[in-house]
């Protein structure tokens, strides 16, 4: 089955369990049409660059999927007719990469590759 990756922002006002608890929401609908989340994470609440919706902030969630094409379809749907959601963002890749995000790791472990400036 295609490979998906999946960022969507919740609205700032929701509680961290209530944030998490649409991860669940979604992997069940995932479930429900023969998808799997082969992973999710987390990401908190963190400051948008411009105001959605009257919001400023927003609960930052990620999800890598193994589903068929009509199964992310009816979760982007669901995802964009929700009242929390606010932006979805999915792409296909050809593999997941191993451990965690970019966003999950630590500050110091990001910043080995990079050189000095002078």
């Amino acid at each position: 089955m295609p490979l998906y990756e999946h960022v969507f922002i919740a609205r700032q006002d929701l509680s961290n369990t209530q944030a998490e608890g649409l991860i669940e929401h979604f992997g069940t609908v995932l479930s429900d049409n023969g998808g799997k989340v082969v992973d999710s994470e987390y990401w908190g609440v963190k400051t948008m660059a411009y105001k959605i919706k009257k919001n400023r902030k927003g609960h930052y969630s990620f999800l890598r999927t193994d589903a068929p094409a009509p199964a992310i379809q009816e979760m982007e749907r669901l995802m964009r007719l929700h009242d929390d959601v606010m932006r979805v963002l999915t792409i296909k890749v050809d593999e997941h990469a191993e451990g965690p995000s970019i966003q999950m790791q630590k500050k110091d472990d990001r910043d080995g590759g990079r050189r000095e400036r002078r």
